[in-house]
């Protein structure tokens, strides 16, 4: 998602890791991408105060304000029919997306092409950064059109970046879940095709995991503890483990999950100082290791976009574990 990577972009800029002249020049080349016409016109600005912006973009703007306007007529005659009293009862009573499906093609001669202007409507919204307006029709699209709809996937994983960057936490936390439910039952897909879907979920749950008041527990209940995100991870996303091992650092269960944890590290090739710090302690007991390993923890949470609000937690927790299996070992 641009979007996102735009907020990733903004997060980079404030690390000074890399020149902020770079940063604005990949964001630049990032919104090319998009329909963010406005914001790439700004962002051209930023990089060239002195020069007026190429006429492609004018010429994008009119036309992506030609095509919203078609879009909107479309999608407003379905979303007007819905606000009709006798067709909200029927949503309010139909639960069953078939029922009310059968319904409106009844009664209001509704078809596929019409419900196909409300995705592309809210998938056109999301494109132009309007993620309220987006979440709004790609749920309406999601809740009527069958499993197996041409674009279903697509409307799911855009309900769910929507949610994630307005930070409706409770909302993305439960389309995660209604993903999760929907990979598991997909029969129509290879096992490959399921293993990619899982690694795509495990890289956006981060988003929420790390946000949510209850997303730290979330990440070890998923990815450590169900066997077919651990699996997608060893074999796709190895570098997930950062994640697992900070969550269970800074986890009240750390007691009861820890050997599980363990275990896995020993299993993977995977290593950083997050994960060594936990090794050198619970695998090697060499005090003087974790010690180093945790100062370079902190450079590394420091840089990670998500992890960063971790802080003074895991070193918090990580000083604790220390002290804890030092008097272990002089009692031992």
């Amino acid at each position: 998602s641009s979007g996102i990577n735009a907020e990733y972009g903004e997060f980079l800029s404030t690390r000074e890791i890399y020149r902020n002249e770079s940063l604005i020049a990949s964001k630049y080349q990032l919104l090319q991408n998009t329909n963010m016409v406005d914001f790439t016109i700004d962002v051209f600005h930023s990089l060239h105060p002195d020069e007026e912006p190429p006429e492609a973009l004018g010429a994008k703007r009119s036309e992506v304000v030609r095509q919203l306007n078609i879009l909107q007529e479309k999608s407003s005659e379905v979303i007007e029919m819905f606000k009709k009293k006798e067709v909200a009862d029927v949503v309010e009573k139909n639960r069953d997306g078939q029922q009310l499906w059968d319904y409106l093609q009844e009664h209001y001669q509704f078809d596929r092409e019409r419900l196909d202007d409300v995705f592309h409507y809210g998938k056109f919204m999301y494109d132009v950064g309007n993620y309220a307006i987006a979440s709004f029709n790609l749920d309406f699209y999601r809740n009527l059109a069958p499993a197996d709809s041409k674009y279903y996937s697509s409307a799911q994983w855009g309900k769910l970046a929507s949610e994630i960057l307005q930070q409706n936490w409770d909302e993305a936390m439960e389309e995660l879940e209604r993903l999760k439910d929907n990979i598991s039952s997909a029969l129509h897909l290879s096992y490959s095709e399921i293993l990619v879907q899982r690694a795509w979920l495990i890289h956006w749950g981060l988003f929420v995991y790390f946000n949510h008041p209850q997303g730290r527990d979330s990440i070890i209940d998923v990815f450590l503890h169900q066997k077919p995100y651990l699996n997608a991870i060893q074999t796709m996303c190895p570098h997930i483990l950062r994640y697992i091992t900070t969550a269970v650092v800074i986890s009240k269960r750390r007691g009861t999950v820890i050997k599980e944890l363990i275990k896995v590290l020993q299993q993977e090739s995977y290593k950083d100082p997050i994960t060594e710090f936990v090794e050198s302690l619970y695998v090697n007991f060499d005090f003087d290791e974790a010690q180093a390993k945790l100062k370079e923890c902190t450079t590394v949470i420091e840089n990670d976009f998500f992890i960063v609000g971790c802080l003074d937690e895991f070193t918090e927790n990580a000083r604790l574990i220390i002290s804890e299996i030092f008097c272990r070992s002089i009692r031992g």
